[in-house]
């Protein structure tokens, strides 16, 4: 009996040793194997476990939600606060008022500068002293289009929109896309709404001025 007890527990280690070079590389390898005698002989089992279930499929990962800022700047900030934070990055090239100029339309401010590093250039656009776009042009020497593109899909997941010249990502808040060659845009969603729905409004009022001009000749 003991003779048989030890040839049936060779035959098991045997047999672990065989199947661990196949589930080498798994993340999790769990083994578990036990030899005994029983009224009916020898009784011997393994149970292997491979992967076990720590592991996390990351397609059932949460995505990020939508940046509303890009290192210390922040959609919402104000003008003198976003010039602050410019003049502290030296990433940006900020060079103070002189890259500071006023859009020929409605209470819009607009700053635009030099960058260093992966930016060639940014710029910060203001509606009644608010940012709602912030836009980077990258360098293309030291990113690729389709790099920035894996990187946002990662974090973001899969975007709202996309063509050949563009990708969007877009929630109530932010819009975030990535347009050809390659720029990066953060945009506030809500602001730049309103500010399309007055355009139209103004431009409506504009062609039903001119109507009635032309109407009274």
């Amino acid at each position: 009996m003991n003779f048989l007890f030890s040839k049936k527990h060779i035959l098991v280690s045997l047999f672990i040793v065989a199947l661990i070079p196949f589930v080498a590389s798994a993340q999790k390898i769990d083994i578990d194997a036990s030899a005994g005698v029983t009224e009916d002989g020898v009784d011997a089992s393994v149970s292997i476990t491979i992967g076990g279930g720590s592991k996390t499929d990351k397609s059932s990962e949460a995505n990020a939600p939508l940046p509303v800022a890009y290192r210390d700047i922040s959609l919402g900030m104000n003008v003198d606060d976003v010039k602050k934070m410019l003049l502290a990055d030296k990433l940006y090239g900020y060079r103070g008022e002189r890259d500071v100029s006023m859009l020929p339309t409605q209470n819009r401010v607009l700053i635009e500068s030099e960058g260093l590093s992966f930016l060639n250039r940014s710029w910060f656009q203001f509606y009644q002293d608010k940012l709602y776009t912030m836009t980077f042009k990258l360098d293309s020497d030291r990113v690729d289009f389709y790099s920035v593109f894996r990187a946002l899909q990662d974090k973001y997941g899969e975007p709202t929109s996309l063509d050949p010249e563009k990708i969007v990502w877009k929630d109530d808040n932010v819009t975030l896309s990535l347009e050809r060659p390659l720029v990066l845009k953060f945009i506030d969603t809500q602001v730049f709404a309103e500010i399309q729905n007055t355009s139209k409004v103004n431009k409506n009022t504009e062609e039903l001025t001119r109507k009635g001009f032309l109407e009274s000749l």
